[in-house]
């Protein structure tokens, strides 16, 4: 039996640097198909779909509300051939309503444990039209090691740069944030996974720079101590969303190899000043992520917001739209409201201003969105500052003896054009 497993393109930010990153759902879904079903794999971010290859199956993971158009139009192409489509993912589970008029099958939650009984109804031809199992979570010990296999690494690299691998240590978030939908998706529970199945599965890849895509790794003081102790002999570089702010756990971040950090930064308090502070100087960078449009910003908080990022030396910011995706709090508050302007999902980018904010226009939030862009990386540019970091990580290896002088060759970096500011 032949899979056909599609993680389908989506449009990216405007002002963005555009590189792509190996997608983290379709590998540990692959791991969750039984080893008889033969599995090709195309991003189409990347590469260009062939309709015409012979397959039994089309499976289609599904990670964002903006590739969930174009996901079913794929699928709709494919069972017009009358080859069956199966849907999977967090997009998947946001519009699975939608989602089920394009679809044989449906497969909502977690799949480890579960697929292969999936691949037995479909042989058997008993596919049911939905797997439910969205709050039914399985065993965490069942997480075995992604499938990389599946992906064509050369695709993955920007300038000659190898991307990081993607891994996650847990699941769950026990925070509930109003613009996000984990709560929905998986509950408020953490679940880490345990620690010697994290340490192998490390082992077993064999880039040297990865990215903990875990909700958050500062959920737990104990488990993220013992994670980076863990972790500290095997010598990775690596990357992640929010640590906890804590002195010992900072130390030993930095010690087990933390490039940079990815931080919310909501205010211009003294709070976020230091906390920016204390992860640069144990020599972890910090990537600010910014949402626009927030309840209480009009135009002077939004560029007072700017000119502190600028202040405190960020080593890169990443600014987003609010976007009210299905199933988030603030989504049901905005609805209430009446303040959603459109369902047009291809558009739900966190790039375009989809509701009306609370002090200004949506063509003046949009518009302070390009400015936040455009002000930040005026004198050095998204890509030079990105430059900078993957020097700081060579400068790490090169300590502890990890660097491959073919992972990235400083000529690579085409700095001289922008490296000309007052840098």
């Amino acid at each position: 039996m032949k899979m056909k497993l599609i993680y389908p393109k989506w449009p990216k930010l405007s002002r963005q640097t555009e590189f792509h990153l190996p997608p983290h759902g379709p590998v540990c879904f692959a791991a969750t198909v039984p080893d008889n079903v033969n599995i090709s794999f195309c991003d189409e971010n990347l590469e260009a779909l062939d309709f015409s290859e012979h397959v039994d199956l089309v499976a289609m993971s599904v990670m964002l509300t903006c590739q969930i158009p174009r996901a079913w139009e794929i699928a709709d192409n494919y069972r017009a051939k009358g080859i069956p489509v199966i849907f999977g993912g967090i997009a998947t589970m946001l519009h699975a309503e939608e989602t089920s008029q394009h679809a044989d099958s449906v497969f909502l939650g977690e799949a480890e444990g579960r697929f292969a009984a999936v691949i037995s109804d479909f042989q058997s031809g008993k596919l049911k039209k939905v797997y439910d199992f969205l709050h039914d979570m399985p065993d965490i010990g069942l997480i075995g090691p992604a499938r990389r296999s599946i992906l064509k690494k050369e695709l993955y690299n920007y300038r000659g740069v190898q991307m990081v691998d993607l891994f996650h240590a847990s699941r769950g978030c026990r925070f509930n944030c109003f613009p996000c939908c984990t709560p929905y998706l998986g509950g408020r529970k953490f679940r880490p996974r345990p620690m010697d199945a994290v340490v192998k599965e490390l082992e077993g890849i064999p880039n040297n720079r990865l990215f903990f895509v875990d909700n958050s790794l500062g959920q737990d003081d104990e488990w993220e101590k013992e994670l980076f102790r863990a972790i500290k002999p095997l010598k990775k570089k690596w990357i992640c969303h929010p640590i906890k702010d804590n002195d010992e756990i900072l130390d030993l971040a930095a010690e087990a190899g933390c490039w940079y950090v990815y931080q919310a930064i909501f205010d211009t308090s003294d709070h976020i000043r230091k906390r920016v502070k204390r992860l640069q100087e144990r020599g972890i960078g910090v990537e600010g992520t910014i949402i626009l449009g927030m309840e209480d910003h009009d135009e002077d908080s939004v560029k007072r917001l700017v000119d502190f990022l600028l202040e405190i030396n960020l080593d890169l910011a990443e600014f987003t739209v609010l976007t009210p995706f299905p199933h988030t709090p603030i989504r049901e508050t905005l609805e209430k409201e009446n303040r959603i302007l459109h369902n047009d999902w291809s558009r739900y980018t966190a790039g375009e201003v989809v509701y009306k904010p609370a002090k200004m226009r949506p063509d003046k939030l949009q518009e302070l969105y390009h400015y936040a862009w455009d002000t930040f990386y005026r004198e050095s540019s998204q890509e030079v500052r990105m430059a900078k970091l993957f020097m700081k990580v060579i400068d790490k290896e090169r300590a502890d003896g990890t660097y491959r002088h073919a992972s990235l060759r400083r000529r690579k970096w085409d700095m001289n054009k922008d490296a000309q500011g007052p840098e």
